[in-house]
């Protein structure tokens, strides 16, 4: 071989080297995103242990098992206030209201428990919390198509439930659980009485390009896609609360000042209500860390004293 054939054959060598390695890593993205999207193992012993509300003061709960209508059982806590945790409750008396509070990305329904008491004792409300197939114990795999059937689930137990199925229902959503919970909401907007979101996205595809740049030429591979920016605004009327944290790290506060824009675009040429919205922002609000900055269970208290305690 002379010395610009070898050259040649080693350029090509590289040409194709790297084209595999890209076909591969492109591969990769769209067959194991399901992996990366919704990270159920973590933190370590997510899949094995899922605490319990009486570990935190909530000893008046029922443990739920849920069959999905594709067959799939998930798990998801039924948690009732009782005098201990609020006085106007009595012995045999439900509140009014129920709170479907729909969680991150990680972890299970037993990791939110902190934040579920709080809200239980400041609005006075039964809380319905779940872990999503895939997560804690419940069966299956994460997915968008899934995730949006386990919500229905939940809430249909709710609304099928003995004692609380005149109760006025509350949707929380926190990062993709605000995704689960737009969807869940637009799907469902005469059972539901208020929406509450936090730190949550445009779409998965708007998102990726900001916490992956080198993936923005192929986000057509994303196929979980979380359209929440197209949902919204089929939400009309019902009273919704943004919530948001300005230095988010992984969603840009941007994502949720549009969502908010475009609910009150589609409202407006609708000629639905639009004065029943609230951006509540928080200046040292990190992603995971919002719901602990100072005045964010008042904004709750407020908006549900305003909107939908009525």
């Amino acid at each position: 071989m002379t010395l610009l054939s070898n050259t040649v054959w080693l350029i090509k060598v590289a040409v194709y080297t790297i084209s595999f390695s890209a076909i591969g890593l492109l591969g990769a993205a769209y067959f194991y995103q399901t992996s990366l999207i919704y990270p159920s193992s973590f933190p370590q012993g997510s899949r094995d242990h899922v605490s319990r509300p009486d570990e935190f003061q909530m000893s008046n709960y029922e443990s739920v098992s849920i069959k999905t209508k594709d067959g799939v059982m998930i798990t998801g806590y039924l948690i009732k206030p009782t005098a201990s945790n609020h006085s106007s409750i009595s012995a045999d008396a439900l509140p009014s209201h129920t709170l479907l509070y729909l969680h991150a990305n990680a972890g299970n329904m037993g990791h939110r428990l902190p934040i579920a008491r709080i809200l239980m004792e400041r609005l006075n409300c039964n809380i319905f919390m779940l872990s999503y197939r895939g997560y804690g114990h419940s069966q299956g795999t994460p997915n968008e198509t899934g995730m949006k059937i386990d919500a229905q689930a939940a809430l249909d137990y709710i609304k099928s439930h003995d004692k609380l199925k005149d109760t006025k229902v509350l949707v929380y959503g926190q990062s993709i659980g605000g995704a689960v919970a737009i969807n869940l909401v637009s799907e469902n907007k005469d059972r539901i009485s208020a929406l509450i979101i936090e730190n949550t996205f445009l779409s998965l595809r708007k998102l990726i390009p900001h916490v992956i740049k080198l993936l923005r030429p192929f986000v057509f591979l994303c196929h979980q896609i979380w359209d929440s920016e197209r949902a919204i605004g089929k939400i009309v009327d019902i009273p919704v609360l943004f919530l948001s944290g300005k230095r988010d790290e992984l969603i840009p506060q941007q994502h949720m000042i549009e969502l908010r824009a475009r609910l009150i675009q589609e409202r407006t040429r609708a000629g639905s209500r639009t004065d029943n919205t609230e951006f509540e922002e928080f200046e040292n609000g990190g992603h995971n860390d919002t719901c602990i900055q100072e005045g964010y269970f008042e904004a709750i208290e407020r908006f549900f004293a305003k909107y939908a305690k009525k």
